[in-house]
């Protein structure tokens, strides 16, 4: 029995007999949420805001269980959705001050800290306001910000003591067996990433007549759930490279200088194992807008990462860095300079051949019975890869019902995968309503042309 069943199980009886009650889905999310019970939450919130895309506080839940997970891009992308006009709820923007803080967006934390504040004193959180170096109603905060950012210009957090440090960051190398046949769609990206990466890999000599190194970087940006940290590793396997994935928390340290030498050291790391794909996931959080950075330890830390891009201290041949972004505008401009990230491309949702590649892909070694591709394809517009994962898990979990009551394990049919694909809603979405804006109004040298393109707007 899963932790929590006593105390759901009645709730979704009550909801089999009243699927479309949205206080009642959301009641069962906030439940499962309250157990842990992650990824179930996610789908009950995603059911719900399906049936009430209106409602703010269904979106608000969704971003929490997001920042449970460690999806922080995937919060951010709703809270600032939330939280662009004059009428969001003063809880929701401590959930976005949050979410800012977990990227590392310790100034943005503050000021929209301070506006929940503005609106209801009673939203303060002494804990969270200690972090972010804001003063609390009754006090001021103290204690170091987090990450090493500084709480003003002229305050600077305290350096780590030699005998404190912890140990610099050794991720373990990986050798990816995934190649590009195992990931649907996506030619156009592949084709970038095999002029960019592989070529010179398999090429070297061709490409150094043109005095081309096999090296550099891509920037993938896109909605979540659309391959690419999927792609990234494929990528390391279709080369036969080692892979380092990188996360956010491999790199930010509260002490100040700590996060700059942990960077350092997994670029020393990936030096070491070429040729190595160097990965970073949610690059917005440690390549943030220097022009957005008051505080002098944030800009460091930028530094440092286009100092290690453009390896001025060693040699980067054969050092392939792939990033991943949800929040392209983030990014500061100096990582798009030729010889750092200086192939930026978009990874949009899948398109309807793709999408039928990815469950030919999914539904592998499952016990399947004349499966329509094309048609599943066509009914599952907009769908990102990640959508047409859960779309096969709701088919299998129905599969699963009758087989328990039946005693016989059925094949999963194209009426099966019809009917799942009604219970979800597109991810993409929310993140496109946000792309949109900076599509339109800050599109500097046409970098997002193509999301304007995939939306049909030029």
């Amino acid at each position: 029995m899963a932790q929590g069943d006593e105390s759901i199980r009645p709730l979704r009886d009550a909801l089999a007999a009243s699927p479309e009650n949205v206080p009642l889905r959301r009641l069962i999310a906030q439940t499962l949420c309250k157990f842990g019970r992650l990824e179930e939450a996610e789908a009950e919130f995603r059911e719900a805001i399906r049936l009430a895309p209106a409602d703010a506080s269904l979106k608000a839940g969704l971003a929490d269980v997001y920042l449970r997970q460690g999806h922080n891009s995937r919060a951010l992308v709703i809270l600032e959705d939330l939280c662009k006009g004059g009428t969001c709820a003063p809880t929701h923007r401590v959930l976005y001050t949050r979410a800012l803080l977990k990227m590392g967006e310790v100034e943005r934390a503050r000021h929209q800290y301070r506006q929940a504040l503005d609106i209801d004193p009673g939203v303060a959180d002494p804990g969270l306001a200690n972090l972010i170096g804001a003063p609390t109603p009754g006090g001021a905060a103290d204690g170091p910000p987090a990450f090493g950012f500084a709480g003003q210009d002229d305050d600077e957090p305290e350096r780590v003591h030699a005998d404190q440090r912890e140990p610099a960051p050794n991720i373990e190398i990986e050798r990816p067996k995934t190649t590009f046949a195992d990931v649907g769609g996506m030619d156009k990206v592949k084709d970038e990433i095999r002029l960019k990466i592989i070529h010179p890999l398999s090429h070297p000599d061709l490409y150094k007549a043109y005095g081309k190194k096999a090296g550099g970087g891509i920037l993938l940006y896109g909605p979540p759930g659309c391959g690419k940290t999927h792609l990234a590793r494929a990528t390391a396997g279709e080369v036969k490279a080692r892979f380092l994935a990188v996360g956010i928390s491999d790199v930010l340290n509260m002490w100040l200088g700590e996060s700059e030498r942990n960077l350092h050291e997994l670029f020393e790391q990936a030096r070491s194992a070429r040729p190595c794909v160097l990965f970073f996931d949610e690059v917005d959080a440690l390549g943030a807008s220097r022009s957005d950075l008051r505080q002098s330890a944030g800009r460091q830390l930028v530094n440092q990462f286009l100092s290690e891009l453009d390896g001025v201290d060693t040699d980067n041949e054969n050092v392939l860095v792939l990033a991943a972004t949800n929040a392209p505008w983030h990014i500061d401009s100096a990582f798009r300079r030729p010889g750092r990230f200086d192939r930026i491309i978009f990874v949009p949702p899948p398109d309807e051949p793709a999408r039928a590649s990815i469950l030919r892909l999914l539904v592998a070694g499952k016990p399947t019975e004349h499966l329509e591709f094309d048609l599943l394809a066509k009914k599952t517009a907009d769908f990102s890869g990640a959508d047409l994962k859960a779309l096969l898990d709701v088919a299998i979990e129905g599969k699963l019902r009758e087989a328990l009551s039946t005693g016989v394990p059925g094949p999963l049919r194209t009426k099966d995968l019809l009917a799942a694909a009604k219970s979800i809603r597109p991810s993409a979405k929310e993140w496109f309503s946000t792309a949109k804006n900076h599509a339109l109004y800050a599109n500097q040298g046409g970098l997002y042309d193509p999301v304007l393109d995939y939306l049909r707007m030029r």
